[in-house]
């Protein structure tokens, strides 16, 4: 008990404590709850996963987080060290990855099905005990299937080692195979052992674009037992698409196009694109569109000639109509400061010259049908009516709808969990180490003020519906977030893409980062930032994504004497010839921090057929000689309030100032 907690506490508390009481109405209520806690204190922190930057890449993100980063083959072989051969391990990891599709393989090969139910059985109970050991029953419990739930507890808590209970085990496993539930009974295991793995997920940003399933990983996210997203420029792109921004859905159109990616806009939300390729079949049907053709190197994706001339051709029309949009935008915020990106009325369409900067470059397309001089960013009657369609496609799609409510009920700009403070990009800074401060709407925001705003803003770009100034600047605003030079989403000096599509010179397409990816190399600056945020604890980190570590020419991902880790190894495959590799894992485990580096997954379809697991090299950032536990973590805290409410409710009971109440016995009728 508390020997600190006065009268005066629990007198001014005694609203709260009243309604505690109905939770815990008894002195033993309340003391078994706080005995609960204090023990719940004591174990082992859960184990965090930071993923950052998957792009689509849906085969590879399912398959790290079935495999736990490799946690889940490390613990197989602790197990199973000298008792099982190579192959037999590989064999059962590949089962605990993918049950039903390796259970469908082995049912075809097994002559003795029922011995190797026996075997497995066992072995899978053996990895279950392993990784549910940190956790309290009460927690485990809530993790298991309703149908095999009691099964599942008894096998766990009770052991063959021991000689009253071995045959009752043998007997429960025997019984499990005898009445045909064998299959459905080791689908539940593996997939309760791939849940116990990983505590929490966090996804440090971008998993749209580029790869061809951002909304089959949404739809593993939305079933996710715990996670949080730090918002990425392109998660924030498809937010601004699906609230109704035309020049956010006119880029996601782009890129999709440019990669190949059409299943997550047809196939997965629905997105209609006849109004487009009608369009750009009647408008460029004479234009070999040469330059957009969809980069082969992005996607499995392959196309017939005639179909990735389609895409070209669309390609080129969405892109020339992103331009208008984004000029009617930029024209209408004179606040964004774009004016730079104004360039089609720099163009003479008749030398196919441009203008920038005062130096001319040749277009290296010179075919701009829908380009008028009179005003060079106003959309034809025709592409009105398509954006209009398209937009009405966006807003209308229900899985859609599903996934962007996903993205704002568990995602934000920033979050701050046990020490670490992760973000996508950027906090905004000068040159000289001071945070930026950016004006908007006539206010000043800097550092963690100007994340709050932001997060405010896009909130109400997807869910005000009332006609606003507030909710046309921050429709407007969603969109400067892709690409504005003091976005903390993207933060460079512009994004060149006119210039990387219609213009030869390298030196043109150049994109300035700002100043703090180059600050946060130095440790001080990573100290201020922490501060900032208001991060506490002996062992502060910053954990970013956004930019490719190109680990091919030596690049550590570790910067700023571990203060800061950048976990973008790119999964994308559009960027395995930069980094060569495909994309990092950070693990935070009770122990300290491991980055685990991934080599490119080949297949799912390889993964169980052939049991080819994700070569990864783990990295030790840092470990600790004490085990960090429960009390020492954000759950910590909020559990120890939690405590010394309680112990305020018995010193209540104790003293009369609340009475206890009798639980009402439920009687049988």
């Amino acid at each position: 008990m508390n020997k600190n907690i006065t009268s005066e506490q629990v007198q001014s508390d005694l609203r709260y404590l009243t309604l505690l009481a109905k939770s815990f109405p008894t002195i033993a209520d309340a003391s078994t709850e706080i005995i609960n806690l204090e023990a719940i204190m004591n174990l082992p922190k859960g184990t965090e996963h930071f993923l950052s930057d998957v792009h689509g890449e849906h085969q590879a993100f399912n398959h790290v987080l079935k495999n736990a980063s490799g946690a889940i083959k490390r613990k197989v072989n602790e197990i199973f060290s000298n008792t099982l051969r190579d192959y037999e391990k590989k064999e059962l990891c590949t089962l605990i990855y993918y049950p039903e599709q390796k259970l469908e393989l082995i049912r075809r090969t097994e002559k003795d099905l029922d011995d190797w139910y026996l075997i497995t059985l066992n072995q899978l109970v053996r990895v279950c005990r392993s990784v549910s050991s940190k956790y309290t029953r009460s927690k485990v419990r809530k993790s298991l299937p309703k149908e095999f739930s009691y099964i599942i507890q008894e096998l766990l808590h009770e052991s063959t080692d021991e000689p009253n209970k071995s045959a009752y085990v043998d007997q429960i496993i025997n019984t499990i195979i005898s009445t045909g539930r064998a299959n459905d009974f080791i689908i539940a295991m593996c997939n309760l052992i791939q849940r116990l793995t990983i505590d929490t997920l966090h996804i440090i940003g971008d998993i749209y674009d580029r790869g061809p399933g951002a909304h089959i990983i949404m739809d593993t996210l939305c079933n996710y037992h715990n996670f949080d997203i730090q918002w990425g420029n392109h998660d924030i792109l498809w937010m601004g698409a699906a609230a109704g921004n035309m020049g956010s859905i006119a880029n996601v159109i782009r890129m999709c196009l440019r990669f190949g990616n059409l299943a997550t806009l047809e196939d997965g939300y629905g997105i209609n694109l006849l109004p487009l390729a009608t369009f750009a079949m009647e408008m460029y049907a004479d234009d070999p569109c040469e330059l957009f053709f969809p980069r082969t190197n992005a996607s499995d994706t392959t196309f017939d000639d005639k179909t990735a001339q389609l895409i070209a051709r669309m390609h080129k029309a969405i892109t020339i109509i992103q331009f208008k949009l984004e000029g009617e935008i930029i024209r209408r915020r004179p606040e964004f400061q774009m004016d730079d990106r104004l360039l089609l009325h720099q163009i003479d369409l008749k030398r196919g010259t441009i203008l920038i900067e005062g130096k001319e470059y040749e277009l290296r397309d010179k075919n701009w049908p829908t380009v008028k001089t009179k005003d060079p960013y106003a959309l034809s009657f025709e592409e009105e009516d398509l954006m209009r369609r398209i937009k009405h496609s966006f807003e209308c799609s229900e899985k859609l709808k599903t996934h962007m409510r996903c993205l704002f009920r568990h995602g934000g700009m920033y979050q701050v969990c046990n020490s670490n403070l992760l973000f996508h990009a950027s906090v905004p800074m000068n040159p000289d180490g001071t945070l930026k401060t950016i004006n908007i709407e006539g206010v000043d925001y800097k550092g963690k003020g100007l994340l709050d705003k932001v997060d405010q803003l896009v909130r109400t770009a997807y869910f005000d519906t009332e006609d606003s100034p507030e909710k046309d600047f921050a429709m407007d605003y969603i969109w400067y977030l892709w690409e504005g030079k003091d976005s903390p989403l993207f933060d460079k000096s512009k994004m060149a893409t006119f210039e990387r599509c219609f213009i030869e010179d390298k030196a043109v397409q150049k994109e300035e980062k700002g100043a703090y990816y180059t600050l946060r190399q130095e440790e001080a600056v990573c100290d201020m930032l922490l501060d900032e945020f208001e991060v506490t604890g002996e062992h502060r980190h910053i954990i970013n994504g956004h930019v490719p570590v190109r680990s091919i020419k030596g690049e550590n991902p570790i910067k700023a004497n571990g203060k800061l880790l950048v976990i973008d190894g790119g999964f994308s495959k559009a960027y395995h010839p930069e980094t060569g590799i495909a994309g990092y894992t950070l693990v935070y485990h009770s122990r300290g921090f491991q980055l685990v580096q991934h080599e490119p997954f080949l297949s799912t379809d390889e993964a169980i057929k052939e049991g080819k697991d994700i070569r990864s090299t783990t990295i030790v950032v840092e470990l600790s000689a004490k085990r960090q536990m429960v009390k020492d973590t954000d759950k910590g805290v909020s559990l120890q309030k939690q405590i010394l409410d309680l112990e305020k409710l018995l010193y209540a009971y104790r003293n009369g100032l609340i009475k206890e109440k009798e639980r009402k016995s439920k009687l049988l009728i």
